[in-house]
């Protein structure tokens, strides 16, 4: 009675042959090429929002969805003082050559020269300077001077010049995030990748598994990108937003591939791939999907916070989920198992022998699309 009001009797239909997603498999079956062609260039063509996202960082003032007395004092300051003055740029060096560095950070374009400290004591083996910048200190124009300030004090012969301060970090920080990104995410693609095939026992299933999840993170992160720019009238993105997207999509789209193909292919050694990608959508679909919702809503309640980066990837991940669910793993990957047949399985054995006790051949061919009365005859 733990099911109640729904109580499972001996004898009842399997949800593999009644419901919504066998009703769903079973239209994505009369033209499953059409489905999957289709829906892949839906999802492409929503990708190309990705243009529109600037994940290079965002100022203190565009890092809040609402004004904050931080970012007001900010701006009060900056109307009296030149814009750095609250965050100077700090530099080290050899103390010996220290009015050279001196001369040569005064004159970097972005700093006031009128500024330039020497705050070290004099004959100190370490210089230690400050100086203002011209531009508000979390603004791109900052970090383009900090890049002018290390070529200039770099320059110097045999001074080790060394540029920091909150700004510098800040710029050193957003370049970390971005070589992140180029080095995790294959790391996390490659691995997903073993585990699929694992898990599988195949080749192709985990490549065309793994294009399937891509293309829905592509797809989730066009949409938001719109939606951000042109809805919320966000300026940008932080630069670690991408990966943690990225990370966050990727692992839950494919626990959901784990849930359907498993599923799949153990139906598959029954009935044949074909009947078995309708037998594992029916029985899955309403788990994946139900899960699907859960943490949608959860990640939901991140845009209600007033920081830019949390509501944004709270938006995107609740977006991503929802898409993968409903769209991505429901009907283009059950699509493609369709379509494709038992090559989904190469090169394990399954490949070979679509279902039991027949090789799949020029004389005995792999089982085809079966219809809902064939589905209805599976029972638990």
């Amino acid at each position: 009675w733990i099911f109640w009001p729904f109580v499972p009797r001996f004898g009842d239909p399997v949800k593999s042959s009644t419901g919504l997603w066998s009703r769903v498999g079973q239209r994505i079956a009369k033209a499953p090429r059409k489905v999957w062609i289709g829906t892949g260039l839906a999802l492409v063509a929503v990708s190309f929002g990705i243009v529109q996202l600037d994940a290079t960082g965002l100022s203190n003032e565009e890092s809040f969805t609402k004004e904050q007395p931080s970012v007001v004092a900010e701006k009060t300051l900056a109307e009296h003082f030149p814009g750095g003055a609250g965050s100077p740029v700090a530099v080290i060096a050899k103390g010996d050559q220290a009015e050279a560095v001196k001369t040569a950070f005064a004159g970097a374009q972005g700093i006031d020269p009128d500024s330039v400290e020497l705050k070290s004591p004099a004959g100190s083996p370490v210089a230690y300077l400050e100086g203002v910048l011209t531009a508000a200190p979390d603004s791109k124009t900052a970090f383009d001077t900090i890049d002018r300030v290390r070529d200039a004090v770099h320059a110097v012969d045999g001074a080790d010049a060394l540029v920091g301060g909150n700004t510098a970090v800040n710029k050193d920080v957003q370049a970390a995030s971005s070589a992140d990104n180029k080095l995790i995410i294959p790391i996390i693609l490659v691995v997903v990748l073993l585990i699929l095939g694992l898990l599988l026992r195949s080749i192709a299933a985990p490549v065309i598994l793994l294009v399937t999840v891509v293309l829905s993170f592509a797809a989730a992160l066009g949409i938001s990108a719109l939606v951000f720019r042109h809805v919320f009238g966000f300026e940008g993105a932080d630069s670690s937003f991408p990966l943690f997207a990225f990370v966050f999509l990727v692992a839950l789209g494919i626990d959901y591939n784990i849930f359907l193909m498993t599923r799949v292919r153990e139906e598959s050694l029954k009935h044949g791939t074909r009947k078995g990608a309708l037998i594992g959508l029916a029985a899955t679909g309403g788990v994946i999907t139900s899960a699907g919702f859960v943490l949608a809503g959860t990640f939901t309640a991140l845009a209600t916070l007033p920081i830019v980066f949390l509501a944004e990837l709270g938006f995107a991940v609740a977006l991503g989920v929802l898409l993968d669910t409903i769209i991505v793993r429901s009907v283009l990957v059950t699509a493609l198992n369709l379509d494709i047949g038992r090559h989904v399985w190469w090169p394990s054995a399954l490949g070979k022998t679509d279902g039991p006790g027949h090789l799949a051949d020029e004389e005995h061919p792999a089982d085809t699309v079966v219809g809902a009365d064939h589905v209805a005859e599976h029972k638990a």
